[in-house]
């Protein structure tokens, strides 16, 4: 078990207090397939029956138990040293558990929660005493349900093809939070660049009538504020903007924000930035960018789902910039809170997407498992200014229920209409804004032959990649490459895999060539970042060693393309 707490720096850097209590480090742990622990009484129990070390999930090396097998139900206690404070509130959080939580102190649940991504949030100020107190987890995960989204996990015992270790249980930050019986929970910001001024929404708790503060900064210098009341439980406040320092690309100019209910205090930030699509082409502050993604599934070799550090989120976006990529598709995971807000103030695009594999979207009883989760994303991530689209699902069957699709964009784009909105990347597009394709054919000359009808605003003419929407409308590759190196035993990547670095390379740039030089393309992502267990077809190794000189794949990945012209 480690010796020093893991990942204990902040872990909601949009809302930060000064009371901040991690729990990370080492719990008691057991696991619990029968699913017979409440009838045990494990939710009472002073101990379980061995130990892991919390934010890892247990199939992790980083975890200590490294167990791989399925695991129905497994079980989290922690003794914790807590004092009542009259006029102040205890909060517990759990960044993220798979998939349903449950919560104990001392003995007394505080509630369920569903969703393998998304914030587990109870204030235990009720269930607490002077002294020690017992918070216990219960977390139930079922892979192979179809009622629920896991991602590329596998539902088979071993990893394959492009499904990889599981994540059961806890996998983000546990912490606590102190703050006052009027106290602020989400804030929403929605920018307009062009106006120089930014809508600031806060949802708050116990605060109907009291004044509320909003004062912005940028670089310590004031740039504006405004006052007002917070009726029903939230306040909107519009700030008017003294100075514009416009969040760019490459540009991950911040705002910061202190706001202020009653005796709550918290700081958070913005970015000024508009965006446009206007068909084809995506638009940050009126200019036309070209989209050089890179596919980022967000595995760890000892973490899985959990990066080990910190400075290793920072070191993937690093790593992507380093070949000449401006953002990620964060892709079949929702990614935590402090990968965004590295991407925020690095200037790093990013879609922010969902683990919808796994989910049998056929069946409406599967829905339940999704809908809500998805709309907990969109509040969480709302305010990161290097989201620039949205995209719930990836490559889904083609019996789909339409009307799950169409209730998905309607209710993202009511949310938030400020963002680009793919609804099914890569297959059967249902209702979308961006239309998009997957395209892992090999050859350079029969890749460009493909594309060359929508430069006379027709078909493609390979449209087993692009589903039923009017193909000729495409503008986003939005996976292509995926070119096999170094494969080991059991391993794969997309084709032949090339023979020499230099038909790699050869390869590599005859594709891309294909998307930068077609007036009609907007947008690649490029399959992928790294290696993920046995899909080897990334630019760096599973332990991120570079397979290639990164400034080799940069010249040829981010040089100017048609449509910037």
């Amino acid at each position: 078990m480690t010796t020093t707490t893991p990942r204990a720096e902040y872990p909601r850097p949009n809302l930060v207090r000064a009371s901040y209590t991690t729990l990370n480090g080492t719990w008691m742990f057991e696991i619990d397939n029968g699913k017979s622990g409440r009838a045990r009484g494990l939710a009472n129990a002073e101990t379980l029956s061995g130990e892991i070390t919390v934010p890892f999930c247990p199939e992790s090396k980083l975890s200590g138990v490294e167990h791989k097998d399925f695991m129905a139900s497994v079980w989290y206690k922690r003794a914790v040293e807590l004092k009542k404070v009259p006029g102040r509130r205890t909060i517990l959080h759990i960044d993220a558990c798979d998939f349903m939580c449950e919560v104990y102190v001392n003995g007394k649940s505080c509630g369920r929660h569903f969703g393998g991504s998304t914030p587990v949030v109870h204030d235990i100020t009720d269930k607490i005493e002077d002294g020690k107190n017992i918070i216990t987890v219960c977390a139930e995960d079922d892979q192979r349900s179809g009622c629920q989204p896991i991602g590329k996990q596998c539902n088979e015992y071993h990893s394959r093809g492009c499904s990889y270790t599981r994540t059961t249980g806890i996998w983000q930050s546990v912490w606590l939070e102190e703050v006052p019986d009027a106290y602020i929970k989400n804030v929403k910001f929605t920018p307009n660049a062009e106006a120089g001024e930014v809508l600031c929404e806060i949802l708050c708790e116990n605060a109907y009538g009291m004044p509320v503060s909003c004062v912005t900064s940028f670089e310590g210098k004031p740039t504006g504020g405004a006052e007002g009341v917070v009726i029903g439980n939230s306040a909107r406040l519009m700030i008017k903007l003294r100075e514009k320092h416009l969040w760019n690309v490459g540009e991950g100019n911040l705002y910061d924000v202190k706001i202020t209910v009653g005796d709550d205090e918290v700081d958070s930030y913005f970015g000024l930035r508009d965006i446009v699509f206007d068909g084809r082409k995506c638009l940050i502050n009126g200019k036309t960018v070209y989209q050089r993604l890179v596919l980022d599934q967000g595995f760890y070799p000892d973490g899985v789902w959990t990066a080990p550090t910190d400075e290793e989120l920072v070191a993937d976006i690093k790593r992507s910039l380093a070949m000449g990529f401006n953002g990620a598709r964060l892709h079949q995971k929702v990614f935590e809170p402090r990968f965004l807000y590295h991407c925020d103030r690095l200037g790093y695009i990013v879609w922010g997407e969902h683990g919808n594999w796994g989910l049998d979207i056929s069946k409406p009883t599967a829905w339940a498992g999704f809908l809500p989760e998805w709309l907990a994303i969109l509040e969480r991530d709302y305010s990161h200014p290097a989201i620039i689209g949205w995209c719930p699902l990836n490559e889904t069957q083609r019996d789909q229920d339409p009307r799950f699709v169409e209730m998905l964009y309607d209710m993202t784009k009511a949310y938030d209409p400020t963002r680009m909105f793919i609804d099914c990347s890569g297959w059967v597009h249902v209702k979308t804004e961006v239309v998009d394709a997957h395209d892992y054919n090999q050859d350079p000359a029969s890749f460009r032959d493909n594309y060359e009808p929508l430069k006379e605003n027709a078909q493609p003419k390979n449209k087993d990649h692009i589903g039923i929407v009017p193909a000729k409308e495409l503008s986003f590759i939005s996976e292509y490459g995926g070119i096999a190196w170094s494969l080991g035993e059991g391993a794969w990547g997309y084709g032949n895999a090339p023979q020499s670095e230099e038909e790699f390379l050869t390869r590599i740039k005859g594709l891309t060539d294909v998307l930068l030089d077609n007036p009609c393309i907007s947008a690649y992502c490029y399959t992928q970042l790294t290696d993920v267990e046995q899909e080897q077809n990334g630019l760096y190794t599973y332990d991120r060693r570079p397979k290639f000189p990164p400034e080799v794949i940069h010249e040829i990945l981010a040089r100017k393309a048609a449509i910037e012209e």
